[in-house]
Parts: structure tokens; C-alpha cells; sequence
């Protein structure tokens, strides 16, 4: 390792190589927190679906659901990129890059928002689904004019949440060689002892977040009825 270079040194930047690193950390946070609204959005309906139900096989479902829930929660990251390689390895074929970086990532945080998705449900006015029940709704019609409407700030909010959370994580997988901001933090200006690398790439993770939290507080905002 050799001498460490001070913050202010841009000369030192490849900076073709730092825009294709923010753009594999978008990808990554992008893709991942698609499959997460999709499965999250499912878990929470299968949790509140299941929940307080007299039938012993529902039961059991709700209790299988909820422990994936809690154990895939409870996990720390880098732990879990470590522990789900097998099966990372089966299914993109490879332990390297922004694609092997999705499995850990998605698996990470659907559990997560699957119960804020739970919770965004239990929040619902219970008199506006027993009326809706009560008009001859059929399920289907509850889940996707009631439910979804009416938890949809809510369901934006989190997955906000999530998202942030998310490019944290993208940061700590590209420190085994996941690709991004994260990777080229770690070998470009760890490694090489860099300092201007690592703030560079720093600064650009802070300004994505900030991006995609002004996005997700815009949606909130736009479909909040209780906003005027």
C-alpha cells in the first residue's frame, strides 16, 4: 500500500470508470427494489390474510411466513451475501458482479418491507373494509380498490425506506466484489489508498439517496388524500 493521497486530488479519478460504477449501483438498487415491492407487497397480503384465522392450516401458513419474516430480518447483510453464495452461484451463475449482487439484496429487504407492507394494511380503517365486504365486494375487489388504495402513501413511504436501506447494502456487497460504488470505494480507494476516490464515491451514494428520497416524498405527496 502506499502513501495516502489526500481528499482533493481529482486528478486521481478515473471518473469513466466512477460513472460506471454509480450507474451498476443504480441498476442494482433499481432492479432489487422492483422485486422487492412486488414480493414485499405479497408477503404483507399473505400476513394479514392469514392472521387471526380459526383454520389450523392457515394458521401454520401464517406462522411459516411470519418466521421467514423474522429470521431473514434478523440476518446482518454481509452475513447473508455470505450465506446465500450457493445459492447465488445456482441461480446467476456467478459470486461476482452487480447481477450476483440481487439474490442477497432482494432476500435482505423484501422481508422488510413484507411487514411494513403488513403494517401499512392493519392501519386501514376497519369500518371501510367491513362496508366494502358488507356492499358484496369480492376479495379480489377489497385487496385492489380497498386495500391497495388506501394504503398506498403508506406503501410508498416504505418501500422509500427501503430503498435507502437498500443502496446501503449495495455499498457493503461491492466490498466483496458486487460492482459499484461500494467495490470501487473499497479497491480503487481503500485499497489504493486513494482518499479522493472514496469521498468521490461517497458524495455520489449521498446524492442518490437524496434523489430517491425526494422521489419517494414527491409520490407520497401526490397520492396522499389527506394532503391538500
Amino acid at each position: 500500500m502506499g502513501g495516502n493521497t489526500g481528499y482533493f486530488e481529482f486528478s486521481t479519478v478515473d471518473w469513466n470508470q466512477m460513472w460506471s460504477a454509480t450507474w451498476e449501483t443504480i441498476w442494482m438498487t433499481v432492479v432489487s427494489i422492483v422485486a422487492v415491492a412486488v414480493l414485499g407487497y405479497f408477503i404483507g397480503l399473505l400476513l394479514l390474510e392469514t392472521s387471526g384465522s380459526h383454520n389450523l392450516i392457515v394458521r401454520i401458513i401464517n406462522w411459516i411466513v411470519a418466521l421467514f419474516v423474522n429470521v431473514f430480518r434478523s440476518i446482518p447483510f454481509i452475513i447473508l451475501i455470505v450465506l446465500l453464495l450457493p445459492f447465488t452461484k445456482q441461480v446467476v451463475g456467478t459470486i461476482i458482479g452487480p447481477v450476483a449482487a440481487l439474490p442477497s439484496l432482494i432476500v435482505s429487504a423484501a422481508p422488510f418491507y413484507g411487514r411494513m407492507v403488513e403494517l401499512a394494511f392493519h392501519e386501514i380503517d376497519r369500518g371501510v373494509l367491513e362496508a366494502s365486504d358488507a356492499m358484496g365486494a369480492s376479495q379480489w375487489q377489497i385487496i385492489t380498490k380497498v386495500l391497495l388504495p388506501e394504503s398506498l402513501p403508506a406503501l410508498i413511504s416504505g418501500i422509500t425506506v427501503t430503498t435507502i436501506s437498500l443502496i446501503g447494502y449495495t455499498a457493503m456487497a461491492g466490498a466483496i466484489g458486487a460492482g459499484g460504488l461500494g467495490n470501487l470505494a473499497y479497491q480503487e480507494g481503500f485499497e489504493s489508498s486513494n482518499n479522493t476516490v472514496t469521498l468521490v464515491a461517497t458524495v455520489i451514494i449521498v446524492l442518490i439517496v437524496f434523489a430517491f428520497q425526494f422521489i419517494g416524498d414527491f409520490a407520497t405527496r401526490k397520492v396522499d388524500k389527506r394532503v391538500l
